[in-house]
Parts: structure tokens; sequence; C-alpha cells
């Protein structure tokens, strides 16, 4: 393994990394992002604070519709724990990158009317990228268990569970 396969398995850790830790904080509120008594566990919803208070734009009362949906907060943690769980080991990162990069396209369409810091990029942006490469790059393979995975008759017969 070269020095470049080395940085595409430690970025796609990382990026799972921040998906599996997301999930942990709005799940058991860790203070980090989320409270303990905002948690989802404590009976928080883990989309309502950001699509309520965080959305802005043309498409913000199209958010703000959605949040505290009960069936959006299971999807929405859902997709943190299995995007996270999959780039972290290496396993499904073609799917996974989809659906990050399908995530943090709606991320930013929810923040949408120019980023905070920059008139059009922003982290989501960038990220959804880093998505995509990952998904498009057999970055699982590289410090992960993309190559047992892969072996697998059930993934060589389905090409999208790579």
């Amino acid at each position: 393994m070269n020095k470049s396969q080395n940085l595409l398995g430690i970025l796609r850790i990382g990026l799972g990394w921040i998906f599996f830790w997301a999930f942990f904080d709005k799940l058991l509120g860790l203070g980090f992002a989320t409270a303990r008594e905002a948690a989802w566990l404590a009976g928080g919803s883990p989309t309502y604070g950001f699509l309520t208070f965080g959305t802005k734009g043309p498409f913000a009362e199209i958010f703000k519709a959605m949040a505290g949906n009960p069936v959006l907060d299971w999807i929405f943690m859902l997709g943190l724990l299995l995007i996270g769980v999959a780039m972290i080991l290496g396993i499904g990162v073609r799917i996974a990158g989809y659906a990050g990069a399908l995530m943090m396209f709606l991320m930013y369409l929810a923040g949408f009317l120019p980023p905070e810091h920059n008139p059009f990029l922003d982290e989501h942006l960038i990220n959804l990228v880093l998505f995509l490469f990952l998904a498009l790059s057999d970055s699982g393979r590289y410090i992960g268990l993309g190559n047992w995975w892969s072996n697998l008759k059930v993934v060589q017969r389905y090409g999208f569970l790579k």
C-alpha cells in the first residue's frame, strides 16, 4: 500500500468518524452539538433544532416544515450511523458515499443563501465531493475491510454494495 492509498483510508475513516460521532452526540446528548436534555433518547428530535433555526434561503420553509418529523428523525439518525460505520470499516463505501453526498447536498440546500464565510462554497459541498471521491476510488480497500467485503458473493453479484 502506498502513501496516497493510506491517505485515502485515513480520509474515509475521518469522514466516517464525523458521522458516527454526530449520531452518538444526537442520540445521547454528549454536550458537544446536542445538550443532554435534547438527546434523542431523552425525547428530543435530532432534526428539530437545525431545521427550525439553521435553515435560511429559498428552501428554508420546505425544510422547516419537516422539523421534528419522527420518520425524518429515524431516516437521519440511521443515515448518520450507517454512513459512519460503513466509512470507518470500509464496507459498503460506494452506497455510503452516495448517501453521504446526498445528505451533504440537502444540508447545503437547507442553509442556502449564501454560506456564512464564502459566497458559494462551504464545508457541505467539499464533503459532498469527498464522499463522491471516496465512493468511486475503492477507498474501502485501504486501512479497512473493503478487500474482504468485495469478495463476498452478494457484493460481487450486486456491485452497488461495494
